[in-house]
């Protein structure tokens, strides 16, 4: 494991030091061992490790080439992670989105064009007075990617979408069990909107931490 490590290192450092670019193919297996320094078996085994964070491209009987390095692409590792999250850590999901959701959502405020404004209402309107549960759910995870992808941070867009999955469910179960779920989400959905339009951050930024508190204070209360 410790070869396999250094090895891993070895390619990384060629990467960061822009030896290797997004793109670029890397060298025979045999050429890039030895200029590494290491055995073949290491170096297969840490492009195979490479390979599966995203890092590496390997295109069977074409070569091993550097992804494009996109945050969504080396981010989708994260999301693997997350789906093995355990019940009681998704509080501790809805703490990191309380956190970075609001500060996305005032980013937003700025950025965000008429467009993306209209698109957005037509997601709630589209939705009515009483959706289901589960129509509100899907709306409730559209209409946040939407302004997060307006902040312009394709960084925060993608973690925030690798944290979305294990909050669902709560929100869901919330959704049945509590009396006036889906109408406090609709009205808290609306003020966000209204924020947005005014290009008001701040009141984007409150809004948007009610939202995402009042499920975590619900599923405090239920645990």
């Amino acid at each position: 494991m410790a070869v396999t490590d250094e090895a891993i290192e070895k390619i990384k450092g060629m990467i960061v030091s822009g030896a290797l670019r997004p793109g670029d193919r890397l060298p025979k297996e045999s050429e890039l061992a030895a200029e590494l320094g290491l055995s073949r078996n290491s170096l297969r085994e840490a492009v195979r490790a490479l390979s599966l964070i995203r890092i590496l491209d390997v295109r069977q009987g074409d070569g091993t080439y550097v992804t494009s390095l996109d945050p969504q692409l080396l981010l989708e590792a994260l999301s693997f992670v997350v789906d093995f999250h355990r019940d009681d850590t998704v509080l501790e999901f809805l703490a990191v989105r309380r956190i970075l959701e609001p500060a996305a959502t005032a980013m937003a405020s700025a950025l965000i064009d008429d467009d993306q404004l209209e698109a957005l209402s037509a997601q709630l309107d589209a939705l009515g007075p009483a959706p289901s549960v589960e129509e509100l759910v899907a709306c409730d995870l559209e209409f946040h990617r939407g302004i997060v992808q307006a902040s312009g941070n394709s960084v925060l867009c993608s973690l925030l979408d690798g944290l979305s999955g294990p909050t669902t469910r709560a929100r869901v179960w919330r959704g049945l069990t509590q009396e006036d779920a889906v109408s406090r989400t609709l009205h808290e959905h609306r003020m966000i909107l209204g924020s947005l339009r005014d290009r008001d951050a701040e009141a984007a930024r409150s809004w948007a931490t009610v939202h995402i508190a009042s499920v975590e204070q619900w599923l405090r209360t239920t645990l």
